[in-house]
């Protein structure tokens, strides 16, 4: 392999960006497959884009005001779900509505061009600057040290969360930090995989572990690896074959749920039990 790529400084930022990005992502979309929470990652994504349109439209700085409202946002759908005695897709479904107005909204407020309103969409892992990848890297330390921590509390409510509260686990604040983290992966992702992509790689690196283990923490291991592969490798092939490294990210990080759907041992059963060892 021709490792000149590294001589760009660039290039360096990328693939730390990218493999920080894919453990972030993959860290969340586990909590989201298992909880039957997968839009959630379209709602936040959404939040954070339109905050970060909200503050182009008024001068202020994108990223804040993004990870503002992604956060309000996965702050409201908890509570929405619990009180309202809504479903949590349900409360998700009205969260994403709205924040789909305000960004339609501030998009029509903008005045001139629309290009920069179009990178926090698209993402640009290859413009990504170090301040950039220091953000991934705290969010993504952040939550597996989380994870790390309190891993019988999320792996009680990952199951199911009635029991986990009936037996004494704080499960709303399990539930309500879950969220939060979520929020702060999908805005940390903005300006290298983009609002669009990133539903992606937060889901398909943590569906195709899911398809290959029983054991949460071994999900939690393979999902990190698929998602760290994925950022990497979709930024080698977009090197390698002049390709958009968004794009190459994302088609991997499918690629490889469709190989793990094909080796999954839960193919040749009829029934499959949940992830919860």
């Amino acid at each position: 392999m021709d490792l000149s790529l590294l001589d760009h400084a660039f290039m360096r930022h990328a693939l730390a960006a990218g493999a920080l990005a894919g453990v972030a992502c993959s860290v969340a979309g586990v909590f989201a497959v298992l909880m039957r929470l997968t839009f959630i990652g379209v709602c936040l994504a959404h939040a954070a884009f339109a905050g970060g349109l909200t503050a182009l439209a008024f001068g202020l700085p994108a990223l804040p005001v993004a990870l503002a409202a992604s956060m309000v946002s996965a702050l409201v759908i908890g509570p929405l779900a619990d009180k309202g005695e809504i479903s949590p897709d349900t409360a998700v479904g009205v969260v994403f509505s709205a924040m789909i107005g305000v960004a339609v909204l501030c998009m029509g407020l903008m005045p001139g061009p629309k290009t920069e309103a179009l990178n926090l969409f698209w993402g640009s892992i290859l413009t990504v600057r170090m301040a950039d990848v220091w953000l991934l890297a705290g969010v993504a330390g952040t939550a597996v040290l989380g994870v790390a921590l309190f891993f019988k509390e999320i792996q009680a409510v990952a199951c199911h969360r009635a029991v986990a509260a009936a037996v004494g686990i704080p499960a709303t604040a399990v539930f309500y930090a879950i969220l939060v983290q979520t929020g702060m992966t999908v805005t940390a992702c903005l300006p290298s995989v983009g609002g669009l992509l990133v539903y992606s790689l937060l889901v398909s690196p943590a569906a195709a572990a899911y398809q290959l283990t029983y054991s949460l923490w071994r999900m939690f291991v393979l999902a990190g690896l698929f998602g760290a592969a994925s950022g990497v490798g979709g930024v080698l092939l977009a090197w390698y074959l002049d390709v958009p490294a968004g794009a190459a990210v994302v088609l991997l990080s499918c690629a490889l749920f469709l190989l793990a759907a094909w080796f999954s041992p839960k193919r040749r059963r009829t029934g499959s039990r949940p992830a919860a060892r």
